[in-house]
């Protein structure tokens, strides 16, 4: 019989030892992608079971169908990052550490204050991006491949077009060069970012009660889903993926939508074939498509 706990008390040893000789921001440069690999598939598989469990809608398309292609242009996403960024924000924030680059290496900060106070700036940095993504048109065609999802669960989470995901890299590399982000802070921000889009895209069902509380300390799905309707002023709401407090303090938030969770419809009104949603040439294709709409920010009335 294989012991379990014994594996796992090498593993934990084997760890200790590495980052000792090793020094932290070296082991996790090392492990970066295998440690974001286990918190992506974990939370995936979470999720998944969770919707199996206690479905908040019913799917108007073949889930084997999205999640195929959702997951494809995840990996073709992946590939083309790690070709154009191979040491992504994590060395680039190391990078920026060994120059002494940014606010928080000029400046003696506490380290736990440096990391918390990374994690909440580059969340809010996120948040303003995805306004920009609405508000631009050239960006919200790239951002449109996201919305033309027709049902809404956990791989709707991190189906991004390969071009918003390297912009979004060049903004977060910028960010944390400016900041002097601590390789733990960008570390810690890149799980949480990773694992909380997956889970305010859940296709699942929560207590009424308990999301009131949750949406509070954290962007829930009852909350996010909002923003997956095909109405332009729902749409242009509730951008936050970790922190609810962006929504609320800029006055984006809405707190449902107007048709209700089941009833209401999942995506835009000028992307309703399926291949669009859920054959990965046509999702890679939408933002060469037809004009920007009437869904930017600032054509929202």
């Amino acid at each position: 019989m294989i012991d379990y706990f014994n594996i796992f008390l090498i593993i934990i040893d084997t760890i200790y030892y590495q980052t000792k000789t090793m020094g932290f921001s070296e082991f996790v440069i090392y492990h970066e992608a295998a440690v974001r690999l286990v918190f992506f598939f974990g939370i995936l598989l979470l999720m998944a079971l969770w919707e199996f469990a206690a479905p908040r809608r019913k799917l108007t398309v073949s889930r084997k169908l999205r999640w195929i292609n959702n997951l494809g242009v995840v990996f073709l996403s992946s590939f083309l990052v790690r070709i154009i960024f191979p040491a992504a924000a994590v060395g680039m924030a190391v990078f920026a550490h060994e120059r002494g680059w940014g606010l928080f290496n000029y400046f003696q900060v506490p380290y736990s204050l440096a990391v918390a106070l990374s994690v909440i700036f580059l969340d809010f940095i996120i948040y303003i991006q995805h306004v920009m993504f609405h508000a631009i048109p050239v960006f919200w065609r790239i951002h449109r491949m996201h919305h033309a999802d027709l049902d809404f669960d956990v791989t709707t989470g991190i189906r991004f077009h390969p071009f918003e995901i390297i912009l979004s890299m060049v903004i977060k590399f910028g960010v944390v060069v400016v900041i002097g982000a601590p390789v733990l802070g960008v570390v810690i921000f890149e799980v949480l970012l990773n694992a909380t889009s997956m889970f305010n895209h859940g296709n699942v069902r929560i207590l009424r009660g308990l999301d009131r509380v949750l949406r509070w300390i954290v962007v829930t799905p009852e909350m996010h889903r909002v923003h997956h309707s095909v109405y332009i002023n729902e749409t242009n709401s509730n951008f936050g993926f970790n922190f609810p407090l962006w929504d609320r303090f800029f006055g984006t938030y809405r707190d449902q939508p107007r048709m209700g969770h089941e009833d209401m419809t999942i995506g835009l009104w000028n992307f309703r074939d399926t291949k669009y949603c859920a054959i990965l040439h046509g999702m890679l294709a939408i933002p060469f498509l037809g004009k920007a709409g009437g869904y930017t920010v600032d054509r929202r009335k």
